[in-house]
């Protein structure tokens, strides 16, 4: 069972190494006019390739969505490596257990799973450092985290824009130094 598992979490890893960034800009951009509303309702999902309402979603279903179309479901690469790793995840919601229903939707859980697969960038404020496709978490403030997606576009003082969902659905904003940036994550080129 082991040897399976390893297995599987090595070709989630393989097929992530696929994923470009324009198409993954692209897929997060499909959604803005679409998901128009924010609900961290816990709900059952459908294991693998859950998801919530395409109308509504938190800020990590806006990278779970873009992912899923370039060939990732984080919903599954997330709960097999919880279950193999569970002690290497965040512990702040006092589960005893992997549950696919929800840890994937936890930017925490997200950061953790990016890191181990190689993708944490180092922190900065150059806005050089910051490229289309990159995913990017902040701290709110109030023990709230946010995550998103580096866009194609830019403000005119040349600051990327980024795809997310902060409470009002998927936008396309100039938030990237708006927050502390707690963590940096780049997919590598195939």
């Amino acid at each position: 069972m082991r040897v399976v598992s390893g297995l599987l979490i090595w070709l989630l890893a393989f097929a992530a190494q696929a994923i470009e960034a324009d198409k993954l800009v692209l897929a997060a951009r499909q959604q803005v006019g679409v998901t128009l509303t924010y609900d961290p309702a816990y709900r059952r999902l459908s294991y693998p390739n859950g998801d919530v309402p395409l109308n509504t979603g938190v800020c990590t279903d806006v990278v779970i969505r873009a992912l899923r179309q370039q060939g990732l479901d984080l919903q599954q690469a997330v709960h097999q490596d919880m279950r193999a790793n569970f002690r290497l995840y965040p512990k702040s919601w006092g589960l005893s257990r992997p549950d696919s229903n929800i840890d994937h939707r936890r930017v925490p859980n997200l950061m953790t799973w990016f890191k181990r697969q190689g993708w944490a960038l180092p922190l900065g404020q150059d806005v050089e450092g910051y490229h289309p496709g990159d995913i990017v978490t902040w701290d709110l403030g109030g023990g709230l985290t946010h995550i998103g997606i580096i866009s194609d576009r830019q403000t005119g003082g040349d600051v990327p824009l980024v795809l997310h969902n902060i409470g009002r659905g998927t936008q396309e904003e100039d938030i990237l130094f708006r927050f502390k940036i707690t963590g940096h994550y780049r997919i590598p080129e195939a």
